[in-house]
């Protein structure tokens, strides 16, 4: 499954109001790993930006003045986008923002949820966390992402520490590796200092499990598959 995680910065919070886009920032996971593969836009919004969101994002209309506009943009977007999952956190304000704009290329444009499917974390977050604060630094402290770097919002960046969020809250280790691998690789990485059994050691015995906790397995699995919507890992690589 391919996975898009994206964010937006904008001219202003309400799209209603005539306010636009002026970053664009995606990353892509593949088998829940970071490819290096992203898409990452400046845009100039020809118009105003609010100054409650310079001070958000730090992008000043002097900055844009000579990028391109997002009708310039919008093709190499929905290639990099179409088909696949998009996550995004807080997903209607990106969505609307996105849409909008696409609108004002092609009158036509069907909405990205036609040409996607959309997960939003926020609504992932709430479920989890009720009652508690779910915006992105907030989950960043509760699954111990770093986001030091983070002073101001910025697309790209965002959509980076969201990648990682995400991973995290669906549950999983996101560096363990079940694949073979060569002769003195693991990972990508050479295999130094292994310690050989001695020859004559007697094998170790090997102890079954018992029905409950076959049971208490098998009931972890299907929790892991109902919170992660379906990617247990374990189930892909070792299938019943």
């Amino acid at each position: 499954m391919r996975l898009i995680v994206l964010d937006t910065e904008t001219t202003g919070l309400e799209v209603s109001q005539g306010h636009r886009i002026i970053e664009v920032g995606c990353v892509e996971l593949v088998n829940r790993r970071l490819t290096g593969n992203h898409f990452h836009r400046y845009i100039n919004p020809e118009r105003d930006i609010d100054q409650g969101a310079i001070e958000v994002h730090g992008i000043t209309p002097e900055f844009l003045a000579d990028k391109p506009v997002f009708a310039q943009i919008a093709a190499d977007f929905l290639e990099f986008v179409r088909g696949a999952e998009l996550i995004i956190h807080n997903a209607p304000f990106d969505i609307g923002f996105l849409d909008a704009e696409l609108r004002r290329v092609d009158e036509r444009h069907p909405g990205l949820e036609q040409l996607c499917r959309v997960t939003d974390t926020l609504v992932m977050a709430r479920k989890r966390h009720p009652g508690q604060r779910n915006n992105l630094d907030a989950l960043c402290g509760r699954y111990t992402v770093d986001n030091s770097q983070r002073d101001l919002h910025g697309a790209l960046l965002d959509a980076e520490i969201l990648a990682d969020v995400y991973l995290a809250m669906t549950g999983g280790q996101t560096t363990f590796q079940l694949a073979d691998h060569g002769p003195g690789e693991e990972g990508g990485g050479k295999r130094e200092g292994i310690q050989r059994l001695p020859a004559d050691r007697k094998p170790l015995p090997v102890i079954l499990a018992s029905a409950d906790e076959l049971a208490a397995h098998e009931a972890q699995l299907e929790a892991i598959e109902r919170s992660s919507g379906g990617r247990a890992l374990w189930r892909e690589v070792f299938p019943a």
